[in-house]
């Protein structure tokens, strides 16, 4: 007897399971903001949203958002997001201003070829909500959405 694969077409023979796609909390949102040309980062309806939440918190008229990549996590490399200001902002980092929404997006030069294409997005889920990231530079990530392999 064969098992069928839960994602199987026709054509496939692979009858390993696999899991569903994670599904994006934006999905079905058409965007309320007007995104930099050649964008980096790609930040989705409800994580803008986030965002101006933050801007409006914020003492400052914005927010600097450095986001990168170090090595360790389940999959081998992390997420990392933190706040930042325009002075710690390097000549050869990549920038990207969301115009008229207060929101500066900073990749430094060596996570700029793990990230460039990277969709952020936001989820209110009371437990595993948070920052969202959808990699498409990405072979494998953990279940947690936090780190990733290439």
């Amino acid at each position: 007897t064969s098992k069928t694969s839960l994602n199987a077409d026709a054509t496939s023979t692979d009858t390993t399971p696999q899991p569903a796609p994670t599904p994006r909390p934006s999905q079905g949102m058409a965007p309320d903001h007007k995104e930099p040309e050649d964008a980096i980062i790609h930040i989705a309806p409800k994580a803008m949203v986030r965002l101006r939440e933050l801007v409006a918190a914020s003492p400052e008229s914005e927010i600097v958002l450095r986001m990168g990549v170090r090595n360790g996590g389940c999959s081998g490399l992390s997420y990392v997001m933190d706040f930042s200001n325009r002075d710690d902002v390097d000549d050869d980092d990549q920038v990207d201003e969301y115009e008229g929404e207060g929101v500066v997006c900073v990749v430094d030069a060596k996570s700029m070829l793990y990230l460039y294409g990277l969709e952020l997005d936001y989820s209110d889920e009371l437990i595993g909500g948070g920052f969202k990231f959808f990699n498409p530079n990405a072979e494998e990530s953990c279940g947690c959405g936090s780190s990733f392999g290439v």
